[in-house]
């Protein structure tokens, strides 16, 4: 973790450590999988994304990021 103290955050740029994060150590949503794949959001996309959901389980997101 950055130990930086918060100033040199605002005046960097740099996010410390501590507030990164992807989003998936909670809850997601079939939207959430649609975004992260970089596709839009749409009835067919929605679906695919429950699929991959109800497959992989949390994978279906932390495969999409990086």
């Amino acid at each position: 973790m950055n130990a930086e103290p918060d100033s040199t955050f605002r005046r960097e740029g740099v996010t410390p450590d501590g507030l990164l994060h992807s989003g998936a150590e909670g809850e997601f949503s079939a939207e959430d999988v649609v975004l992260a794949s970089g596709r839009d959001v749409n009835p067919k996309n929605l679906a695919w994304a429950e699929r991959r959901m109800a497959e992989k389980g949390k994978a279906a997101l932390d495969e999409l990021l990086p």
